[in-house]
């Protein structure tokens, strides 16, 4: 127990002020552009109703376990996440190659940033242009010129990404207490009044019987095996496995709390929000003659035209675009703390400093990925191979982290937990005991392991 003493003592202040100081980060780390941008347009994208039961199914026996498997990790290993991992593999005895988990957890969050901050931006900027001009009047054509003229301007993004990741970065430099804890219950009270507030708007204006239909009555006839594969995929992005917050977030809990009670409440507030911001945006779209199904673009595009057409448009677009800004700003607070938590480790420096160089990095990292909508256009770093010929840097970083480092590190994490550390994480550490136990074991050994490879084989393929 040296190492577990030793890592405890590198963290020193570094702790929630409670269990429900935990759960309030957790979920507003989570709870971020996976939930309210890409859910809603993946959703649309894939039929509806039976595309949102096979994603709760995948949250409940997939997502779940492998939660309280890394939050286990975290707790029990109480340092960064590759110390974490270290220290147990090196107690249990099991392979050095096991530190990859680690490794993973640091760099996703790092490379992920530098191109999550850019669509981040965006949502900046169409708050600023809410609040400047509004979209009264704007139809298709011209929302999209928008969208075209704000993701091409450089300058502009650049200095909003810029202050989206320096904004970040005071908040960890501020620390566990004084700062993530702080912002965290701040956005999770603001999301839950805002969002819960858009759903009764539509429900007053515009109903929600057509939105209520698409999203909870099953057609099982539009799901291909490629949409329940997009449903797992976006299971595992939304809940934030695999980031490297879970575990780092974890080794900050005081002992007592309760983990398996920790996944399913995170797990239940992202399923409820997800749902929620389908409820604030398909009503809205559905009225006005719009279609669901339109991607990525369901935000920065489609909804400005149904919003220069509702009464009290720009008030709620102004709301819809900050809330956008908030839920990305927690959840950049969460990917940035994992690497900062290791820095200060390696160096020994302070909070503060190792902030600023991890900061620093990230966004320098992040620059071809803004600059792919621009002046980089028409670079493809990976010209030369073949899935990636006609893709850019914000393309490459995006496909090769969340569609595949994130599931190979949950694959990882399974394996490990389930396997390798099998007689060092129990009932006991993970607060479950007889049938609930054994159904964790089965899912972290045998369920979620199978069900990553065949996404993964799918994803090679």
């Amino acid at each position: 127990m040296a190492n577990e003493v030793e890592v405890r003592d590198a963290h020193q202040g570094d702790v929630w002020t409670s269990n429900v100081a935990f759960l309030f980060a957790t979920g507003a780390a989570a709870i971020g552009l996976g939930s309210l941008w890409r859910f809603p347009y993946v959703a649309g994208a894939n039929g509806g109703g039976a595309f949102v039961i096979v994603y709760i199914l995948f949250v409940i026996a997939i997502c779940i376990p492998i939660m309280i498997g890394e939050m286990a990790l975290g707790r029990t290993g109480g340092g960064s996440a590759l110390a974490s991992v270290r220290n147990l593999a090196r107690e249990a005895g099991a392979s050095k190659a096991w530190r990859a988990i680690g490794w993973f957890s640091i760099a996703i969050p790092f490379f992920g940033l530098s191109y999550y901050s850019v669509v981040a931006g965006w949502a900046l900027d169409y708050a600023r242009l809410a609040i400047g001009t509004g979209f009264d009047g704007v139809d298709a054509a011209a929302s999209t010129a928008i969208f075209d003229e704000a993701i091409s301007s450089p300058l502009r993004q650049g200095l909003l990404q810029l202050a989206f990741i320096a904004a970040a970065a005071f908040v960890v430099a501020r620390g566990v207490q004084r700062g993530i804890e702080v912002i965290s219950k701040v956005k999770m009270v603001a999301l839950f009044v805002v969002i819960v507030g858009l759903v009764i708007y539509n429900a007053a204006t515009v109903g929600l019987g057509p939105s209520v239909r698409f999203l909870l009555v099953p057609d099982f006839s539009a799901l291909t095996s490629a949409s329940i594969l997009t449903a797992f995929g976006q299971s595992l992005f939304s809940t934030a496995i695999g980031v490297g917050v879970l575990m780092t977030y974890s080794a900050y809990l005081p002992r007592g709390g309760s983990l398996s009670g920790s996944a399913c409440i995170v797990s239940g507030a992202v399923i409820f929000i997800a749902m929620m911001a389908g409820l604030a945006i398909f009503p809205t779209v559905l009225h006005y003659g719009l279609t669901p199904a339109t991607g990525p673009n369901l935000i920065f595009v489609t909804l400005p035209v149904a919003f220069g057409q509702m009464i009290g448009g720009r008030i709620v677009s102004i709301i819809f675009f900050s809330l956008i800004s908030l839920a990305a700003f927690t959840t950049a607070i969460g990917m940035l703390e994992p690497v900062v938590s290791w820095v200060k480790e390696k160096t020994g420096w302070g909070r503060g400093r190792a902030t600023a160089l991890t900061a620093t990095l990230i966004w320098l990292v992040g620059v071809p990925s803004l600059l792919s909508f621009s002046v980089m256009k028409d670079v493809h770093p990976l010209g030369w191979f073949g899935p990636f010929a006609q893709k850019t840097f914000f393309d490459v970083l995006d496909f090769g982290i969340a569609e595949f480092l994130l599931p190979v590190n949950a694959l990882l994490l399974a394996l490990f937990v389930g396997w390798a550390l099998s007689k060092r994480i129990g009932g006991t550490e993970l607060d479950l005991s007889g049938l609930a136990y054994r159904l964790w074991r089965f899912a972290i050994r045998f369920l979620a392991p199978v069900a990553i490879v065949g996404l993964l084989i799918d994803i090679l393929i």
